[in-house]
């Protein structure tokens, strides 16, 4: 995860369409200090995608920064378009016929297993944690 993708995460988490922020809630929000450039220069702020880093992380998240106040040190952002919700793939679970085929494939060569040995169940060994 990059330094500026919690700004991301918590516009898109956002249910109005305009959130002003102050630069030291975002610096909260992302965990670390803006650079200097930011408090100094209002096109840090533009919307441009190769700007910096950061613009990139607002875009993304289908926002646009307006009314920068350096002197007040706030900034405002406004959604532009509905965020796409992260899309993320998950495969479909194996059955545990193919996962045990699966991880003999995988350890062959490294490991030696009698043919009913099942490395998926459980050993009846109790671990204690707190010794």
């Amino acid at each position: 995860m990059g330094k500026y993708e919690p700004l991301g995460h918590f516009l898109k988490s956002r249910p109005a369409d305009e959130t002003p922020l102050r630069f030291d809630e975002v610096e909260a929000i992302i965990g670390a200090p803006l650079p200097p450039a930011a408090g100094r220069h209002p096109a840090w702020w533009s919307n441009n995608p190769s700007n910096n880093v950061m613009t990139k992380v607002w875009l993304d998240a289908g926002y646009r920064t307006e009314r920068v106040d350096l002197g007040g040190r706030k900034v405002v952002f406004r959604r532009v378009r509905p965020s796409a919700a992260p899309t993320q793939v998950i495969p479909p679970r194996p059955q545990r016929s193919n996962v045990l085929e699966t991880l003999r494939r995988k350890l062959a060569g490294t490991v030696r297993m009698a043919p009913d040995f099942d490395p998926t169940g459980p050993t009846g060994e109790r671990w204690d944690a707190g010794a």
